[in-house]
């Protein structure tokens, strides 16, 4: 039991450091984007100012609606950022470091991401406010729909594995990643997790440039910054679920061409997955400080009119060309 502890912790503990240091990240990248340097006061290069926001959210007053529902307001928010903590049970960060090597992970992982909307309708419904109500169920309506989009993408994923196990979808890409044959239903994937996560231009959930926020309007102090953390977690988790589903996940680009390379060590495999997520957390952040927020039926059209019959012809294409040139690999849980 102690032992268990300890490995969930290694990995929460990290987990929250990266969440907290991603706002400082995200200020920044955004400060130069625009011509201008981003916090730099609190602490040698503004290194402090996560610590410095944690505090003032923690020391704020927490305000709460007369006619909320007081069990699911406070509990909308914790369950938040559980769901999106729990997810990393199944993320492998090298072959057999993993705290639960699940035979169905991805299942897992992608059961986990969808019972997230779940925690905005709650704060929606418990808020009692007609605003955030309006505002969760357009959350839900989103997330739900671009999870179709995701779903299927995964299939073909899964099609030219034959495995729902995410060490052995990394195992596969030894010789090649996926981004490479399958760089369409990455660009899609990449497109459906901003979706998903909310993010610019997606942003129609929060709204962050209008006065009301969205479904969690009602929420202050540690209660806002749960549902805060939250989205952030969620964000390193989508760029790590890509990761591992296109970029090799911590293989190195010259692993399997060479008997033995300096990529290949053991030590670099967590610099290579590192690495890879970083670029993509940059590439949400870049997004955010470029395009302008899209307008709602032009979202729900991007993913019904496009997304949708997109992801379903890729996987009638990538499963007929895997059967055609009879590559199609044996399907099992590991």
């Amino acid at each position: 039991m102690g032992i268990i502890i300890i490995k969930i912790l290694t990995i929460l503990v990290p987990l929250l450091i990266s969440i907290a240091y991603l706002t400082l990240a995200e200020r920044k990248v955004l400060g130069y984007i625009q011509c201008r340097k981003g916090p730099n006061v609190v602490g040698v290069y503004g290194l402090l100012q996560p610590i410095a926001d944690g505090l003032k959210l923690f020391t704020k007053e927490i305000i709460i609606p007369n006619h909320a529902n007081l069990f699911i307001y406070i509990l909308a928010p914790v369950l938040s950022l559980t769901l999106a903590l729990i997810a990393w049970g199944v993320i492998p960060y090298s072959e057999g470091v993993v705290l639960s090597d699940l035979g169905v992970g991805l299942l897992y992982l992608f059961a986990v991401s969808s019972i997230s909307v779940y925690a905005i309708l709650m704060s929606g419904w418990g808020s009692n406010s007609k605003y955030a109500f309006l505002g969760a169920i357009r959350a839900a309506a989103q997330m739900i729909s671009y999870e179709v989009s995701i779903g299927l993408i995964i299939i073909s994923v899964v099609l030219c594995v034959g495995s729902l196990n995410l060490t052995q979808i990394v195992l596969t890409q030894t010789t090649v990643w996926f981004i490479l044959p399958l760089f369409p239903i990455a660009l899609m994937f990449f497109v459906s997790a901003l979706a998903e996560t909310n993010r610019v231009p997606f942003d129609l959930t929060e709204g962050e440039s209008e006065l009301v926020s969205g479904f969690n309007v009602e929420y202050s102090s540690m209660s806002f910054a749960l549902f805060f953390l939250a989205e952030y977690c969620h964000i390193i988790l989508m760029s790590t679920f890509g990761v591992i589903l296109f970029f090799g996940g911590w293989l190195g680009p010259f692993e399997g061409y060479f008997e033995y390379s300096i990529f290949d060590a053991n030590w670099t495999h967590y610099w290579w997955l590192g690495g890879k997520v970083a670029f993509l957390i940059f590439l949400f952040i870049w997004i955010r400080g470029t395009y302008p927020r899209i307008r709602y039926d032009q979202l729900m059209a991007l993913l019904w009119k496009s997304y949708l019959p997109l992801s379903l012809a890729f996987v009638v294409l990538v499963s007929g060309l895997l059967i055609g040139f009879d590559i199609l690999p044996p399907f099992g849980l590991y």
